[in-house]
């Protein structure tokens, strides 16, 4: 067996596995994915990166115990990251079952396969700040309550105290980031950023003229992904495992967002931004705003990428797969 040092990725086709894994590759890893077959052309992200053939593709799914086990066997992990998740807040409302069971059960399913397999792997959890929800501060860290307002909040509440409890009960080394909204190019085109970088495209293309946003007033925290999973990887190289905000400490409204994308193609956003009720959603997380002092003071942890950078990166990149 080789000594390098071995990766098992759970959602390595998202956007963060993406990243996670041009990463673990440039640090030497062997990098394994777990892939779920359940939708269309699942590797673009892969591929985007050049990775794609640099990656082993296992079969399994977060709701099948089995394929986890056979994964684990299979890759001879070091370190696991859990980054697969039914990621979208929006359909969680309309499938919070299956939500729940990939979000919250899945954890339960990754976290004893581990345990079963290789109890010393060092095990990561994407946890979320949309367990946050109906925030009880007025900048979230580590000590903050949380109140999640979706189906989706709820199930990643599970997951995450799951790994608390396995760390605590079993003496694992799991660890959970709760990660802010992170944004890249690789963003699916439902998340609002996207959805605003491929709209102003579009319009910039004349291939389309108007945007239709739901609550343009909601602030996020937004970060570059690139820069977070630097995080989720120094997390695991700590020798106590620990739970971590990752986060810019700054926020700012859909509108300002807008605003920025807008303006790098020289148009305005008040003549093409419509706002549409079947965007809002049934109960609204208004403001995200993140402190990220411990893991700037822990892990030496700190965002590169500023807002300008990021959404400057993403309308570029989708004016060239457009003209492409």
């Amino acid at each position: 067996m080789s000594n390098r040092k071995a990766a098992l990725i759970t959602g390595i086709t998202g956007q963060d596995g993406a990243y996670l894994s041009q990463l673990l590759l440039e640090k030497g890893y062997r990098v394994h994915g777990v892939l779920a077959r359940r939708s269309t052309d699942t590797l673009w992200r892969l591929r985007e990166l050049g990775i794609d053939r640099d990656v082993e593709l296992i079969d399994g799914d977060l709701t099948d115990m089995a394929s986890l086990i056979r994964a684990m066997q299979k890759s001879q992990a070091d370190e696991v990251y859990n980054l697969g998740a039914q990621s979208f807040v929006g359909s969680s409302w309309q499938q919070p079952v299956v939500t729940a069971q990939i979000d919250g059960v899945g954890v339960l399913n990754i976290l004893e396969a581990v345990r079963l397999i290789n109890p010393e792997a060092r095990f990561y959890q994407a946890s979320t700040s949309e367990m946050f929800g109906l925030i009880q501060a007025d900048r979230q860290d580590e000590k903050t309550p949380f109140y999640p307002r979706s189906p989706y909040g709820v199930a990643k509440l599970m997951g995450h105290w799951a790994t608390v409890n396995y760390r605590e009960s079993h003496g694992m080394h799991a660890s959970s980031g709760i990660l802010f909204n992170h944004e890249s190019p690789l963003r699916g085109i439902e998340f609002v950023t996207r959805k605003v970088t491929d709209g102003v495209a579009r319009i910039k293309l004349g291939l389309s003229s108007k945007l239709h946003l739901g609550n343009v007033d909601a602030k996020r925290d937004w970060g570059f992904a690139g820069d977070y999973v630097e995080a989720m990887w120094m997390m695991l190289q700590q020798d106590q495992a620990d739970d971590y905000v990752i986060a810019t400490g700054v926020t700012t409204t859909v509108r300002d967002m807008c605003r920025i994308a807008f303006a790098h193609v020289g148009l305005n956003p008040e003549d093409h931004v419509v706002t549409d009720e079947k965007f809002m959603r049934p109960a609204e997380v208004d403001v995200l705003l993140g402190n990220p002092a411990k893991a700037e003071r822990v892990l030496g942890w700190k965002p590169k990428t500023s807002l300008e950078e990021l959404i400057v990166m993403m309308v570029d990149a989708d004016l060239r797969r457009l003209k492409a």
